[in-house]
């Protein structure tokens, strides 16, 4: 079984190193069954030394000039030669609990993809509201945070990959077609929960509630349509970091 862990980074230098050192340490989890790997970074047109930072962490990287994180993943997973992939975001860190989660699942048979819930290490209690908020509908709806993303690399490329009609929430699009692919093939997906990704509130930090309002105020006055525009979806692609 080969893993392929698959990180989209659009100016990513503060903090792909921390992200890549996790990412090694947790796949302690795959080379202790005898499962090999490879992590590729997707430089989404960066114009900082994400790719230098990366390359230097012992990562393949590779490039996609059109700024979508659906792209970048797609380009990703293009390159990767794993049985399943893994898509994590460059803000995220992984442990050791997590990838052996994501082992036994994929083990078991039974998932053709899945998700984690996700947590903070700072305190930041609006951060742990909305993300406890999201856990709850996660585990509900199977939907796959965009920042953890496991699945079959087969199911990955019969569904053609991520939208790119879409600029954000692709990741909830990914999740029904997976599911839908799933129930055909008589498997589910799943959102691990024992051991949570640690991701960044960095947005929370860049950004202001009027700015929050003003995206779902935009989202709602365009019937949802908001996120199939790179413009408004600005918190994604302005480039802040």
């Amino acid at each position: 079984m080969k893993i392929s862990i698959i990180i989209p980074a659009f100016n990513e230098e503060k903090l792909i190193a921390a992200t890549l050192a996790h990412i090694a340490d947790a796949s302690r989890a795959f080379v202790e069954i005898g499962w090999s790997g490879e992590t590729i970074v997707c430089d989404n047109n960066s114009t900082d030394h994400t790719a230098e930072i990366a390359r230097a962490a012992g990562a393949t990287v590779i490039f996609e000039p059109v700024n979508q994180i659906s792209r970048a993943r797609n380009a990703g997973a293009a390159k990767a030669s794993g049985d399943w992939f893994i898509f994590v975001d460059a803000d995220s860190h992984p442990g050791v609990g997590l990838f052996e989660s994501v082992a036994s699942a994929i083990r078991s048979g039974r998932f053709i993809a899945g998700g984690s819930t996700v947590t903070i290490a700072e305190n930041y209690p609006i951060a742990r509201m909305v993300i406890g908020g999201w856990n709850l509908l996660s585990r509900a709806r199977r939907w796959a945070a965009g920042s953890f993303i496991f699945c079959e690399a087969r199911a990955f490329r019969e569904m053609g990959g991520f939208s790119t009609e879409l600029f954000a929430s692709e990741e909830i699009d990914f999740s029904k077609r997976l599911q839908k692919l799933g129930r055909q093939r008589g498997k589910r997906m799943t959102i691990l929960h024992r051991h949570p990704l640690v991701t960044s509130v960095r947005k929370m930090h860049l950004y202001s509630g009027r700015d929050v309002l003003r995206f779902l105020g935009r989202n709602i006055w365009l019937r949802g349509r908001a996120v199939n525009s790179r413009e408004e979806c600005a918190f994604w692609y302005d480039g802040r970091r």
